[in-house]
């Protein structure tokens, strides 16, 4: 049986920079799409401890569930706010597991990864050219669009684009806890600190790794945090489950009659169904 941990493992997803730019399979085929608003694979780059025997680590669904999405890679023009999500995953035996991820965007260093995406500019913008090119014998419809070359077309398409001489290219990247209860606000907590240690100029007053120690290892449920304490109660058993997650968030998303019907059909013990992005 698991031990009274907070959390079983830190994960870190994002790019693998030795595999280089793969096509998500499991988002369909964009190729229409600019090479921009194309996902690519994201893989687990690092993990520990390594295994614990309490809970196997299934690398394909944290990899997945992590960056549902798969990779993302914006430039300076766009916004590239820190975005934070919760999964759960069910084993055969009903038992689960509780993830907790952070998103952010950092630049991308690698000159291949830049070049590859710079190639791939090339190579959209040419079958582009070509798919839309009008036809050379029709002078009127021409003149009636205003441009026989497509270019107020181009641009349109082209808008957002990167270009290596002149933009910076960042990709999206995962913090993640894996942990045995859902305690979310915690590790909200936990993961914006460590992102905001990593992103400050000042380094913290410990390294990274000791604040990541005492959350995989620590007996206690107050954490010295990088920035402050973290506090965390398990439910006595005489009270309600634990339900860490705000219950405003409900309404903001639904809506009060929504909820309200929600609620109702959750009593009348009718099938629900939530369909999300």
């Amino acid at each position: 049986s698991a031990p009274g941990r907070f959390a079983d493992y830190f994960v870190i997803c994002g790019l693998d920079t030795e595999t280089g730019l793969e096509p998500d399979e499991l988002s369909g085929e964009n190729f229409e799409q600019t090479p921009l608003r194309r996902t690519f694979k994201s893989k687990v780059l690092a993990r520990y401890p390594e295994n614990v025997e309490w809970n196997p680590f299934d690398q394909d669904a944290v990899g997945m569930l992590c960056m549902p999405k798969g990779l993302a890679f914006k430039t300076q023009a766009d916004s590239r706010e820190p975005q934070f999500h919760s999964f759960i995953i069910t084993r055969e035996d009903g038992s689960r597991t509780f993830g907790f991820s952070l998103t952010f965007f950092e630049e991308v260093t690698s000159k291949q990864i830049c070049s590859a995406m710079q190639t791939l500019y090339h190579m959209h913008n040419a079958e582009y050219d070509i798919l839309h090119a009008p036809p050379t014998n029709d002078k009127e419809s021409c003149s009636s669009a205003g441009d026989c070359n497509g270019t107020s077309v181009s641009k349109l398409q082209r808008f957002n684009s990167y270009d290596i001489s002149r933009d910076t290219l960042y990709v999206s990247k995962c913090i993640c806890l894996i942990t045995p209860m859902s305690f979310m606000k915690a590790c909200k907590k936990v993961l914006e600190q460590l992102h905001q240690a990593v992103t400050s100029p000042q380094p913290p007053p410990l390294p990274l790794e000791s604040y990541i120690y005492n959350i995989l290892y620590g007996r206690s449920l107050k954490f010295s945090g990088v920035y402050g304490p973290i506090i965390c109660q398990r439910p006595s058993t005489s009270e309600l489950p634990l339900f860490d997650f705000p219950v405003k968030e409900v309404f903001e998303l639904l809506g009060v009659e929504n909820v309200v019907q929600l609620f109702t059909c959750a009593l009348l013990e009718f099938q629900i169904l939530l369909y999300s992005q």
